[in-house]
C-alpha cells in the first residue's frame, strides 16, 4: 500500500495470491477512485502457466465482486476474439502468460503505457519453464516508474537476478526460513516394485478417506496409461497435461472441482497453480527429480491450513530422488507398507564426500611458473 517494491517468498498454499490482489484492488478502486482514473491497464499479473492465470483471475472475481475493477485474462490456447472483447470492454488489470502478451504487443491490441503496479507471480516457475527472455521483453515496454511486486516459493541465484534487474530497493518478506510443506500434511513413503505401482494405487484408492485425490506422474503418456487404468477398474478419474488442448485441461479441472471425477492424474504442469479446497489426498506415483516439485506437488493439498495426506509410492530406483527430498526437508519420511505387497528395503544414499588426498593438497600448493605470452 506504501508502493514500495517487493519481493515476498512464502510456503506453498499460504495465501500468496490474496497477498498481492487485496491491496491491488485496494489500490485501484479507492486510491484515486475508479471513476476518475484514465482509462487502460493499470496492473500487470504476469504468471507462468494457464492454470495459474485461471486461478488468479477466479480469486479476482470473488474479492473484486463489488468494485468497478475489471480484469481480463491472455493465455495461450484461448479465444483470442475472447481476449480482445474483454481488453475492449473497460478491464483494468491484466492477468497475463507472457508468451500470449507479447503476441498481443506485437498485434498492437494492448497497451502497458499506463502500468502502475506489476505482479511478477512464481518468478521461480517463470525461470524453470524458460521465460527470462519474454520476462525482459514485457518489462522493457513498462514505464519506469510503476509499482513492481515480485512472489516466489523460494529465492533461487536466478529469482535474485530478477529481483535486482527489475525491482528498485525492494522491501523483502519472507514467511519461514525456507521452501517446505504445510506442516499440517502428514508425508508417507510407500515403499514398491516398479510392477506393483498400479496395484498398490488401486488399493490406496479403496481407503474411504480418500476423498478426493490428484495423483503426480513423471510423464504425459505415462498419466493417460494410469487414468485408464483406474477406469477399468470403475474409478472416475481424468488427466490434465501439457498435451490435452486448453478447453480439455479447462473441462478436465472443473469436473474434478466439481466432484465429477474422485482422481486427478496430472504432470508437473498441475503442481503450481491449482487451487482446489477439497483435495485430501496427494500421491506421487512417480517421485520428481527436483525437492522444489514435490514440495509444489504436496502443496495441493492441507490448503489454507486444512489437514491433509501425501503418500509416495517409491521404488529402489528412487531411492536417490528421495534422498534429495529427505535432505531438503531435514528428516527422513515415515515408511508404510500395504498389506499383500512386498516393501523393498528403501535407504536413501548418504551423500559423497568428496575429499584431496594428501599428495595433491601439497601439490596444490605448491608455487608453478606462469605461462608467458608474446
Amino acid at each position: 500500500m506504501e508502493g514500495k517494491d517487493l519481493v515476498a517468498t512464502a510456503e506453498t498454499g499460504s495465501g500468496k495470491t490474496a497477498a498481492y490482489l487485496v491491496p491491488l484492488l485496494e489500490r485501484l478502486h479507492r486510491g484515486r477512485g475508479a471513476a476518475k482514473r484514465p482509462a487502460g491497464i493499470s496492473a500487470l499479473v504476469l504468471v507462468p502457466t494457464r492454470e495459474l492465470a485461471i486461478q488468479v483471475a477466479r480469486e479476482f472475481a470473488v474479492i473484486a465482486r463489488h468494485t468497478r475493477v475489471k480484469a481480463a485474462v491472455i493465455m495461450g490456447g484461448d479465444s483470442m476474439s475472447r481476449q480482445l472483447h474483454d481488453l475492449r470492454n473497460g478491464a483494468q488489470v491484466l492477468i497475463a502468460c507472457p508468451g500470449r502478451l507479447i503476441d498481443h504487443l506485437d498485434r498492437k491490441t494492448v497497451s502497458l503505457g499506463r502500468i502502475e503496479i506489476v505482479v511478477i507471480d512464481e518468478a521461480d516457475r517463470l525461470l524453470d519453464m524458460g521465460f527470462l527472455p519474454q520476462l525482459r521483453q514485457v518489462m522493457r515496454t513498462l514505464p519506469k516508474h510503476r509499482q513492481t511486486l515480485m512472489f516466489s516459493a523460494t529465492m533461487a541465484s536466478g529469482v535474485r537476478q530478477i529481483a535486482s534487474e527489475f525491482l528498485n530497493d525492494p522491501v523483502r518478506v519472507r514467511i519461514g526460513e525456507k521452501a517446505a510443506p504445510p506442516p499440517s500434511i502428514r508425508q508417507t513413503i510407500y515403499p514398491t516394485t516398479p510392477d506393483s505401482k498400479g496395484p498398490m494405487l488401486l488399493e490406496l484408492l479403496k481407503d474411504g478417506e480418500v476423498e478426493s485425490a490428484i495423483v503426480f506422474t513423471r510423464t504425459k503418456s505415462r498419466a493417460d496409461r494410469v487414468v485408464k487404468m483406474l477406469t477399468r477398474n470403475g474409478i472416475k478419474a481424468v488427466a490434465i497435461h501439457g498435451d490435452r488442448s486448453q478447453s480439455q485441461r479447462n473441462a478436465a479441472l472443473g469436473g474434478f472441482r466439481a466432484r465429477t471425477y474422485r482422481v486427478m492424474v496430472a504432470t508437473d504442469l498441475a503442481a503450481r497453480g491449482i487451487d482446489v479446497p477439497h483435495v485430501s489426498h496427494v500421491i506421487n506415483f512417480d517421485l520428481p527429480d527436483e525437492t522444489e516439485n514435490y514440495i509444489h506437488r504436496i502443496g495441493r493439498t492441507a490448503r489454507m491450513g486444512k489437514a491433509g495426506r501425501a503418500l509416495s509410492l517409491v521404488t529402489p530406483e528412487e531411492r536417490a530422488s528421495l534422498a534429495r527430498i529427505e535432505r531438503a526437508l531435514g528428516t527422513d519420511l515415515e515408511r508404510e507398507r500395504v498389506e499383500g505387497f512386498d516393501a523393498p528395503e528403501i535407504s536413501a544414499p548418504k551423500p559423497v564426500k568428496l575429499f584431496r588426498s594428501d599428495s595433491l593438497r601439497r601439490r596444490s600448493t605448491r608455487s608453478s611458473r606462469r605461462a608467458t605470452w608474446a
